[in-house]
């Protein structure tokens, strides 16, 4: 059985004196005093069906999560580095002898949820709030993208996408004993959806999108019969062949339906029906200002003076930061029981009615990094305090762009929106430990 506590330390565990390894070793104590954390791992290995017997080291699994994206480790990256730092294995806990290996990693890392990551930053921040580093008093709020793990959508790229998985559907089904008589088109639709890239004019794109579309609707033709061919009682692996198929044939149309909406029929397609990749069909459109178009999903932070991160929103759609600002403020008075004294958001959050209802909450100044028409007064008692929430506000920008550059923020690596989600929250906890343990008294 796994033990569900925290292996004591060896007298032959040592920390590096490098700056690495001395943060791994403020970490490490910070866990150390948090063993009861070891019960939320403990119920997501149970959840997830994963063997209660073998190695009895629960601990690991989730140190080893926090090293891989603290350090920004792929798992075959991860399991070297068990295997050969010293400061690694002493952060894992591991026992001489054993090194796992990336399935073994990935196998147990990958089942954490979202709800458990944010459990132990809730309680990360409550002892931030016992030693005074974080009050929650003085907070700041902004939004930023992460992208999903997806490539540059377009029409012709998609219909590709959906011919070449179709093709691998079929190879399948004969696999499992399909008879229908079907042909690959996977290198007519690729040379069609090339020079989709490169004509010029109108009339020859809608000729070639005819000729890609032609193809799919055979394929999918093809596939629909394989389906109907092939029965549920050709075991297990029939079963998932199948469910994989209603999967992406619910997609595969969409594709379809969308091209022949936007390329055919000249229709504005509202940018909450398309559907932007085959392969993360979670990921949404999200255009912030007048930058670049993003694939991914909208994520509303919030940031104390410590720079600490307090709470973060994943989401759906890409609503407006205004409509974001008062549902964020009130998740922060339900977890630190009270109203922030202060609070500083960007600009887009700006509005005489979020103003106004900030007040309500009992938030005595509220600045927003542009005035938008409100008077300076009206949001805080002098310019001077003006000038240092709006100071203040920018501050989150500097911790925004380490999640992203060193935390892996920037970019999902994760498949899925489950997924999507959890390695989001990992990252943030990751990074809060690592500021938890420089801002910790040595």
């Amino acid at each position: 059985m796994r033990q569900e506590r925290t292996v004591q330390s060896s007298i032959f565990d040592l920390f590096s004196g490098h700056e690495i390894g001395c943060e791994l070793k403020a970490m490490s104590q910070w866990l150390d005093a948090h063993r009861d954390l070891l019960e939320l791992v403990a119920g997501d290995l149970h959840r997830h069906g994963v063997k209660q017997t073998g190695r009895e080291r629960l601990p690991a699994v989730l140190r080893c999560a926090l090293l891989k994206q603290h350090r920004q480790l792929s798992y075959q990256e991860l399991a070297f580095h068990l295997e050969d730092s010293a400061s690694f294995r002493a952060f894992a806990r591991l026992p001489w002898g054993w090194s796992p290996k990336k399935s073994v990693l990935h196998k147990t890392i990958s089942v954490l949820r979202a709800e458990t990551w944010e459990e132990i930053n809730r309680t990360l921040l409550l002892s931030a709030r016992q030693d005074k580093m974080e009050s929650g008093k003085v907070v700041r709020v902004d939004s930023t993208v992460t992208a999903a793990l997806m490539h540059e959508p377009s029409d012709s790229s998609l219909l590709w996408d959906c011919v070449r998985v179709m093709v691998r559907l079929l190879d399948a089904a004969d696999a499992l004993g399909s008879t229908i008589p079907w042909h690959d088109h996977c290198r007519a639709a690729k040379k069609r959806a090339r020079l989709i890239q490169f004509v010029r004019g109108r009339p020859k794109r809608i000729k070639r999108y005819r000729e890609l579309l032609t193809i799919n609707h055979k394929t999918l033709e093809y596939l629909n019969q394989a389906a109907a061919q092939l029965p549920l009682a050709s075991g297990p692996a029939g079963e998932l062949w199948q469910a994989v198929v209603c999967h992406y044939r619910l997609l595969i149309e969409r594709i379809i339906a969308q091209t022949e909406r936007r390329v055919l029929a000249g229709e504005a397609v509202p940018a909450g029906e398309k559907l932007v990749s085959l392969f993360e069909p979670h990921a949404e459109i999200i255009v912030k200002g007048s930058r670049d178009v993003q694939y991914g999903h909208k994520i509303n932070l919030t940031s104390g003076r410590s720079g600490l991160i307090l709470d973060l929103v994943i989401e759906a759609g890409n609503p407006a930061d205004s409509e974001r600002l008062l549902p964020m403020l009130e998740r922060h008075i339900a977890f630190y029981g009270e109203a922030p004294q202060q609070a500083a958001a960007d600009g887009g959050y700006a509005g005489r009615n979020n103003l106004r209802q900030a007040k309500e909450l009992g938030i005595s100044d509220m600045a927003f990094h542009k005035k938008a028409g409100l008077k300076i007064e009206d949001m805080v008692k002098s310019r001077w305090v003006y000038r240092k929430l709006r100071n203040f506000r920018a501050g989150i920008e500097a911790g925004i762009s380490c999640l992203k550059r060193a935390y892996g923020l920037g970019r999902c690596t994760w498949r899925g929106l489950d997924h999507f989600k959890t390695y989001v929250w990992s990252s943030v906890v990751a990074y809060n430990l690592a500021l938890f343990a420089h801002l910790s008294p040595t």
